[in-house]
């Protein structure tokens, strides 16, 4: 029953549907998780109100045209920062490791002091890899593979994960802890010429935590490198 799993009454959960009285917040996350719903599906009233919206629009810290807009300090910035975390979802991201030859070391630091270090790279093997490299001109499994070399020797590194996904990417994520870079993807240009959405995590807020739940989908059906 609902009732069981969201840990509540079940005269509770006839009043949320019989009056149209709205849950709290916490009852109202254990339901839309429970029946794997979106919440503004279940209460748009609750979900789309001011709040909500406004605690959205104060996660987007800066929007710039394209990767080169980007202050160069930020890439490595967001890494050498985490206390907790650092995500990449990307399908080379060359540039990453490439031009920044400190990046390496930072990571191996931060897994060091206990961070939790997971970098998705595209499968170099996959036709949607193969694909993705067609649409923007460019040799996407020969790029996968020169970053894979550049990444190698974070593999002998306790705390550094690396896993190899086959998905259809609509943003590649640099994220770490509550600060997220999200470069964005338009179909027939180079990710380097897309938008990139600086966010920063605010309570209530929707946007940090719609791209961290893709980022663990991907995650979990991505198989591990070597």
């Amino acid at each position: 029953m609902l009732a069981e799993r969201v840990e509540v009454d079940p005269k509770t959960v006839e009043r949320w549907i019989s009056s149209g009285r709205t849950p709290y917040k916490a009852h109202r996350w254990r339901v839309a998780q429970v029946l794997g719903v979106d919440l503004a599906h279940l209460w748009p009233e609750a979900e789309n109100g001011g709040p909500a919206q406004r605690a959205s629009a104060a996660e987007l810290v800066a929007l710039y045209p394209n990767r080169g807009f980007v202050p160069a300090p930020m890439w490595t910035d967001i890494v050498t920062g985490a206390k907790e975390t650092v995500n990449l979802l990307v399908y080379a991201g060359l540039f990453w490791l490439d031009a920044h030859p400190d990046l390496s070391n930072a990571l191996v630091e931060r897994a060091e002091a206990g961070v939790r270090v997971r970098l998705l790279f595209g499968d170099p093997e996959s036709p949607v890899v193969a694909s993705r490299g067609v649409e923007e001109g460019i040799d996407m499994p020969s790029r996968i593979r020169m970053t894979l070399s550049l990444a190698a020797p974070l593999l002998s590194c306790d705390g550094v994960e690396i896993r190899l996904h086959a998905t259809t990417l609509y943003a590649s994520i640099y994220g770490a802890d509550d600060v997220m870079l999200v470069n964005t993807h338009v179909y027939g240009a180079p990710a380097a010429h897309s938008p990139v959405l600086h966010f920063q995590r605010a309570p209530e807020g929707r946007l940090f935590a719609h791209y961290a739940e893709s980022f663990e989908r991907v995650w979990n059906q991505a198989r591990a490198l070597g």
